[in-house]
């Protein structure tokens, strides 16, 4: 017999412990472990709401659920009502101007994410033992939300595959995109990677290294007590330069990195090229159990091939160092091919309130599929690593 769940939607994650939280995001961490999403820890979330780099007047306003068993904290969400459509990086903009087209109004619409993040992690947080109760109430509970508010939509973007199925199974649609990650296969160091590279990739990829090696400075990756508050102020540069031409304006706010600093650390490797004795360039990955996210990266100076030396060629190795098995680059760029990063899906659920649109998505849906599994098959074989290993990387 399944035990009554209730299902709470809270405005504040100060409204929520950190250690219920984090029972359902990260049990693995509860002995002083690394969590294997850094994204999805109370940390995290609560220095995007802290620094205001989510909330009033950002676009993305936090309605986190929490489901309860028992008087037990059992699953929670990371829930947002979103008012545009930045920092999703999982394009429905054609659904909505389809929508609104035909006089329905597509925002607000609510969304299972972690905000401008576009890594793979769990979105449906359940304490382990509660997994098929968990999942169901919230995906109830996101649901119900949607509907009783006439909202057009509910999304979940950069779910896992399981959550895929499992959301699938209960009612929402699937949809496959597509990212380049590194896969870690038990490299001893860079030169054993490169290794399995075919001979003109190696070739390239050292002379990239080579090209931005001559830049005329060092190259420090930091993390934990290494990072110094001086570095966030350059990286703040960085960042703003980066944001400005990506997007308009940049999604997190300055304070954001002093929580960070405060609070995330450990979490965090800060890869910065620093010439004359200041900082030309750098870039911000999160470290999980198991991988490396990056996240950022900006300069003051261009310098050739420095920009993949930083995001693509040092995560590599720091990877190997700490031998994690995936590299996660971020969104887009098929140039990270050539550099060892291998194209892999990435999923998402939807939920459409009215049914005539719903259908035609889902047909939509189903092509868009077919297409992007077509493609991933294509990418690879144009992949750099020897015809003898590119089975492995798949």
């Amino acid at each position: 017999m399944h035990q009554p769940v209730e299902i709470t939607v809270e405005t504040s994650l100060a409204a929520i412990a950190p250690e219920e939280w984090d029972a359902c995001a990260c049990p693995e961490a509860a002995e002083g472990g690394r969590p294997a999403d850094p994204f999805t820890t109370h940390r995290f979330l609560k220095a995007l709401e802290d620094s205001r780099s989510v909330g009033v007047g950002t676009g993305w306003s936090p309605r986190y659920l929490v489901a309860r068993a028992g008087g037990e904290t059992v699953a929670v969400a990371p829930l947002y009502a979103k008012s545009h459509r930045q920092g999703e990086y999982i394009f429905d903009h054609n659904w909505a101007h389809a929508y609104e087209r035909a006089g329905g109004r597509y925002y607000p619409k609510l969304q299972i994410a972690v905000p401008f993040t576009p890594a793979t992690g769990r979105r449906f947080l359940v304490r382990p033992g509660y997994e098929e109760l968990g999942m169901a109430a919230l995906v109830q509970g996101a649901v119900q939300l949607t509907s009783e508010n006439g909202l057009s939509s509910l999304h979940v973007t950069f779910c896992t595959s399981e959550e895929a199925e499992a959301g699938a199974a209960l009612g929402l649609m699937q949809r496959a995109s597509q990212q380049f990650h590194w896969r870690n296969a038990g490299y001893r160091d860079f030169e054993a990677f490169l290794a399995a590279l075919s001979s003109r990739k190696r070739k390239t990829i050292r002379k990239e290294r080579e090209r931005a090696a001559a830049f005329g400075g060092q190259i420090r990756a930091l993390t934990g007590p290494a990072i110094d508050p001086r570095h966030w102020d350059a990286f703040w540069t960085f960042y703003q330069d980066t944001g400005a031409r990506k997007w308009g304006t940049p999604y997190l706010t300055r304070a954001f990195f002093e929580h960070a600093h405060e609070t995330l650390r450990d979490d965090m490797l800060l890869v910065l090229a620093e010439r004359d004795g200041r900082a030309v360039a750098g870039a911000l990955n999160f470290i999980g159990r198991n991988a490396l996210y990056g996240r950022y990266w900006g300069c003051t100076e261009h310098h050739p091939c420095l920009h993949f030396e930083l995001c693509y060629y040092r995560a590599i190795d720091f990877a190997i160092e700490r031998g994690l098995a995936t590299v996660e680059a971020g969104a887009q760029g098929e140039h990270k091919l050539a550099r060892g990063y291998m194209p892999v899906t990435t999923h998402s659920l939807h939920w459409i309130r009215d049914p005539g649109f719903s259908d035609a998505v889902a047909r939509y849906l189903e092509a868009e599929r077919a297409a992007v599994d077509e493609e991933i098959e294509v990418l690879t074989t144009y992949g750099p690593f020897r015809k003898a290993n590119v089975e492995e990387h798949q």
